[in-house]
């Protein structure tokens, strides 16, 4: 068995990939003491990412791919975690926006026992952050909105920067229903209906300026996520969350 599946969802992402994975298979063994292994999920790409997924998969015994009809980072994501073979699932941004030192104490409270997912925080205190002003603004609207409206405890829903133990994976996944952005809080609203630990931990993190997501047709799409979810009874049952504090 593996101990941490790095799952990296990509999609059109010719440019950033080698760079990405050539960084995970030189940094990682240097900063995270478990062993792991790199999973390029690639969510219908129309360029070369999946030609250069399969050069990596004959380069690196350590890296494997699955190639998805559909588009999503969400659908992916579930894809891949819901049949890994690994303790812990993790994910990461292709464009590693996220410092690769977070991700020993994201993952270690998983292995102990001490939580059952754990997020990268980029608005928790002890985060270092550098974007720009109408980002933090949204982010930081986006958790407010959940908060009042989910009830959410978490500071940072959207940081693509998680990991969940298989145990806790294979429970929640089966009742998230979205398949794009929104995945990442539905999953955690689902965790904290279902009374689960969830851990944060502040991180280092550098925005792209080339990021390709659309913003406000995210935004539109976090509502109508938002609005479902306020609309339908926990899929799980529900005991008082309990959050555990970086």
């Amino acid at each position: 068995m593996t101990t941490v599946d790095v799952v990296i969802p990509v999609h059109n992402e010719e440019r950033d990939l080698p760079r990405c994975v050539d960084r995970l298979l030189t940094d990682l063994p240097k900063l995270f003491p478990h062993d792991f292994r790199v999973t390029i999920a690639d969510n219908a790409s129309t360029d070369r990412t999946w030609e250069i997924a399969e050069e990596l998969m004959g380069e690196h015994a350590g890296v494997r791919g699955v190639r998805l009809p559909s588009k999503g980072r969400g659908g992916a994501l579930k894809e891949v975690w819901s049949v890994s073979d690994a303790e812990v699932l993790a994910y990461m941004d292709v464009d590693l926006s996220t410092d690769l030192r977070a991700l020993a104490p994201l993952v270690a409270p998983l292995l102990s026992g001490h939580s059952d997912l754990a997020i990268g925080s980029r608005l928790a205190h002890g985060a270092r952050v550098v974007r720009g002003v109408k980002r933090e603004v949204i982010s930081r609207c986006y958790n407010a909105l959940l908060h009042v409206s989910l009830g959410t405890h978490v500071t940072d829903a959207q940081c693509g920067f998680k990991a969940i133990h298989a145990r806790a994976a294979h429970r929640l996944l089966p009742h998230v229903e979205d398949t794009g952005w929104f995945f990442d809080t539905e999953l955690l609203v689902l965790a904290e209906r279902a009374g689960l630990r969830v851990h944060e931990v502040p991180v280092d993190w550098v925005d792209d300026p080339h990021s390709s997501v659309d913003i406000l047709a995210t935004a539109l799409a976090d509502l109508r996520g938002i609005a479902r979810l306020r609309r339908s009874s926990p899929a799980l049952p529900v005991t008082a969350p309990e959050r555990v504090e970086a």
